[in-house]
């Protein structure tokens, strides 16, 4: 299997486990959870959660992660800031990088958004640098509309 048809085959597998599911950080557990089962080399996947004027730490698999990051500062923080997609193929030469662990070399971060505003980050970091592509970032993206349509389609109003 190629990756755009490993992406395929997690997009319809997150369709699955959160088409009926109103709770938004059970939903988050499982994505975290089938994104590190699935994907290769990646040593953490999660979310972080906008709340205040920082990210706080929400569900995610891998090992003991940072619990607050401000608005601005390393890869999610950026992300949370801009709005934007962050690909990272070597954090060790993104300013302001936070290393939660040291063996993460390459990293991911998409905004989930609700009413165009930023509520949370889906975070994936990776052992191996240049890790991620325009391929993962197209998967990675229609998995966190499917949740961003989630939101909408319960109206959840924040998390």
């Amino acid at each position: 299997m190629n990756k755009t048809q490993l992406y395929q085959q997690l997009y319809e597998q997150t369709k699955a486990l959160i088409f009926d599911e109103p709770d938004v950080i059970a939903n988050m557990a499982n994505i975290s959870a089938l994104l590190f089962d699935a994907l290769e080399q990646v040593n953490w996947a999660g979310f972080y959660r906008v709340e205040n004027s920082g990210l706080v730490l929400g569900p995610f698999q891998g090992k003991v992660a940072c619990i607050r990051i401000p608005i601005g500062t390393g890869v999610c923080g950026v992300a949370a800031e801009t709005g934007e997609t962050q690909r990272v193929s070597d954090v060790h030469l993104f300013e302001g990088h936070i290393a939660c662990d040291a063996a993460s070399n390459a990293e991911i971060v998409i905004p989930l958004k609700l009413n165009d505003k930023v509520v949370a980050v889906l975070d994936i970091d990776s052992i191996a640098i240049g890790r991620f592509d325009e391929v993962d970032q197209q998967g990675l993206q229609a998995i966190v509309n499917l949740l961003e349509s989630n939101l909408t389609k319960f109206e959840i109003k924040s998390l």
